[in-house]
């Protein structure tokens, strides 16, 4: 097998053929088919290999403090011909992968061949094709979650300890010094945990990378602009706490830290920065500095690490394998996104290059992953092949670039909400349409630049070319072509609703069990509306239950729509109800366990109440009756003092102990289509999770059913389930 090493005394890095190691007890051989370059810490062992023998000495004292001691110990000789002799030989790069278990050692029963782990270790997780790794160094990756992104599961878990250590509390703020790699991972934890983050770096293109990924405000150490964020944030008492993630020898990093800290902060050291620190302004302000130890408890200790022994659950929490498993399930289930921090991809032949890239500055990157043989290029096809599990969905596929994409149907919906922002859109080609009748197909393809249209869908699905397949057409027919698009292994996207009974929406199911293909996204689009997202956040973490009013002043529909075909088409309210729970569900962060419904004569004007698991409750007003002046949509969440009010997408406001109030939209509402198009988009080229959980999808078109049921019953319908 080939794998990556280092001579630390003449800076060679090589590409080298070695023997593949052997399975043993305790342990499982891995194949690799991602692994990660740390910016960071790699880099710095590469640069320090190509300093000469004074500047090794200069950036490792603790180094040389061992050499003199063995001076004392040994003699110069004996001393000269260890230090000589470790300085001239291969070490290995790398301790951060992704792979398929190729062989289970003894004592080992929580995997088996063929399952996907992520592996952690700077002598297990190593730049190779295949290693051994222990029990304790490795977890199981969630089926929905990429291969390439669970290659960050050990630097995640590095992150994920710094913010433990920090202990942060939701609604305190927290700076974040130094943006590399570990930095933007510690960004989204901690806004992911309810706090508010400034960040520090001197490159603006990280600054802006980690405000896309949640930060509040981000500028370079040394501006105006952090410190005036920090006060306004903080109403000048300053950060409640302090993660150092940067590296370097500039004492820059903990002289911020004391300056930018309130009284009694705390100050935790993830990187590997200058710790001079200033007496008298860290003892002044009583400043709690902290040190992260790299994964978690169990860092460094043989018996835990090599012997497999867990440390008791009651008494320590977070090991560092529990660390790994819980960051890549943050990862899967949307909480951090690592795709806007892979900067590139490389075929592991090309490692060297990659590195000596890297070093030289050519490649400038936040975070860098190895692509291993038999795993063809996110633009072709699947990065890892599991074993097909019976009613469990195969791991998500990554495809080629441009994503081509097939619309079924082209109706006012199709062409007025959804082609705009495909259209032209980068990484995007749209293939075919199909609709019944030629001419609209026609049409659609000389407006928005089909490459050919069609009335045969059969040969649309069976055309191996095309990776996504929108269903845009009567409500009727969702479900039926939804199936015949998941069983033909096709991502798909489907407007709401995505079935009109129970037994269509158990079609749906069973082709997603027939054809492990669980690549859906429903029109949900709400969720994704930038206001709305902003007015989540102003608003904050929820602690207590809340209680959530939705009016839907729908208004008439004119006569002869087929909206009220009733009989085909199903129920107005189960044509588009789905919306406004799916929107009441995002806020409230759980999907409903129970409904009751009442509605006027014909019910054209419904009352609906959902309970949530934490027993909150919503109550969404779906009236046909209003003023036509009136806004279609205006919502009410409140909870733990505080409430979120929107304004039918064109103002949002957030009333707690400081109000926050948007400014009014200059252009027409914006509801989330074309933020929705994107991520569906992005997870069909990169094969990550899709925009909303299929769990979230069944659930909502559930209790959008129930409804009906409510009402002709006259009393609560439980969910007892989606599956």
């Amino acid at each position: 097998m080939k794998q990556v090493v280092q001579n630390y005394k003449s800076g060679e890095l090589a590409l080298l053929d070695v023997p593949a190691p052997g399975c043993k007890p305790g342990g499982v051989l891995v194949r690799t088919a991602y692994s990660l370059i740390s910016t960071g810490t790699e880099l710095m062992k590469v640069s320090e290999a190509g300093m000469s023998m004074v500047g090794k000495a200069r950036s490792r004292p603790d180094q040389v403090a061992k050499v003199l001691q063995s001076v004392a110990t040994n003699g110069v000789p004996a001393t000269y011909r260890k230090v000589m002799g470790k300085l001239d030989s291969y070490t290995p790069l790398g301790y951060s992968l992704c792979g398929v278990v190729e062989q289970v050692g003894a004592g080992i029963d929580d995997v088996a061949v063929g399952d996907v782990v992520a592996c952690a270790g700077n002598e297990h997780a190593l730049h190779a094709e295949v290693n051994w790794v222990p029990k304790n160094l490795y977890a199981k990756v969630p089926d929905q979650l990429a291969p390439q992104h669970a290659a960050f599961g050990t630097v995640g878990s590095i992150a994920l300890q710094g913010v433990r250590r920090g202990e942060p509390q939701l609604g305190e703020v927290a700076l974040v010094i130094g943006l590399g790699l570990i930095g933007q991972l510690v960004v989204q934890l901690l806004t992911a945990s309810g706090v508010r983050v400034v960040g520090a770096d001197p490159d603006p293109v990280r600054c802006a990378l980690a405000e896309q990924l949640g930060a509040v405000a981000c500028g370079d150490p040394g501006s105006a602009a952090v410190e005036s964020a920090v006060a306004e944030l903080t109403e000048g008492h300053g950060v409640d706490q302090v993660y150092l993630a940067a590296g370097g020898a500039s004492n820059q990093p903990v002289e911020l830290a004391a300056r930018l800290s309130r009284d009694r902060g705390r100050v935790v050291d993830i990187g590997k920065c200058s710790l001079d620190l200033p007496w008298n302004a860290y003892y002044e302000k009583e400043l709690d500095v902290r040190f992260s130890r790299s994964y978690g408890p169990g860092r460094y200790d043989p018996e835990y690490e090599l012997e497999g022994r867990d440390y008791p659950i009651g008494y320590v929490r977070w090991t560092e394998r529990r660390n790994l498993a819980c960051f890549l399930d943050l990862v899967a289930r949307g909480r951090v996104d690592v795709e806007p921090l892979v900067s590139h991809i490389a075929d592991f032949d090309e490692a060297v290059e990659t590195y000596q890239n890297l070093k030289d500055g050519g490649l400038k990157a936040v975070a860098v992953l190895f692509r291993y043989p038999g795993q063809k290029r996110e633009a072709e096809t699947p990065a890892v092949t599991v074993p097909a599990v019976t009613a469990r969905p195969r791991p998500a596929r990554a495809v080629r670039t441009p994503v081509r994409l097939a619309f079924v149907g082209a109706g006012n919906y199709a062409t007025s909400m959804l082609l705009p922002h495909l259209a032209g859109r980068e990484g995007v080609e749209l293939a075919t349409v199909v609709t019944t009748t030629a001419l609209s197909g026609a049409n659609a393809q000389k407006k928005f630049g089909f490459a050919q249209a069609s009335t045969d869908l059969d040969a649309v699905l069976g055309d191996k070319s095309v990776d996504a397949v929108f269903v845009v057409t009567r409500h009727s027919s969702h479900a039926e072509l939804t199936r015949q698009a998941l069983l033909a292994g096709k991502s798909v996207f489907v407007e709401k609703p995505l079935a009109l009974t129970e037994d269509d929406l158990s079609g749906v199911l069973a082709a997603v069990d027939e054809s492990g293909n669980d690549r859906l996204q429903v029109g949900f689009n709400r969720r994704f509306a930038p206001l709305l997202q902003e007015a989540k956040k102003q608003f904050g973490v929820r602690t207590g239950p809340a209680n959530l009013r939705y009016l839907i002043n729908a208004g008439r529909l004119d006569h002869g729509s087929w909206y009220l075909r009733q009989s085909t088409e199903g129920t107005r309210f189960a044509g588009e109800g789905g919306h406004f729970i799916d929107t009441a569900s995002w806020l409230l962060g759980a999907d409903p366990v129970s409904v009751y419904a009442v509605g006027t004569s014909g019910n054209e004007d419904l009352q609906v109440v959902l309970r949530y698991p934490d027993g909150s409750t919503a109550t969404l007003s779906y009236v046909t009756t209003g003023a036509s002046g009136y806004p279609k949509e205006t919502l009410d969440l409140v909870a733990d003092g505080k409430v979120l009010r929107l304004d039918d997408f064109v103002r949002a406001s957030v009333h707690s102990r400081k109000r926050w109030v948007s400014s009014r939209l200059p252009k027409a509402r914006d509801k989330g289509q074309n933020a929705q198009l994107a991520a569906f988009i992005r997870a069909v080229r990169t094969g990550g999770p899709m925009p909303v959980p299929l769990e979230s999808l069944v659930a909502t078109t559930a209790a959008t059913l129930a409804v009906q049921t409510a009402v002709a019953a006259g009393a609560p319908v439980t969910l007892a389930g989606a599956r």
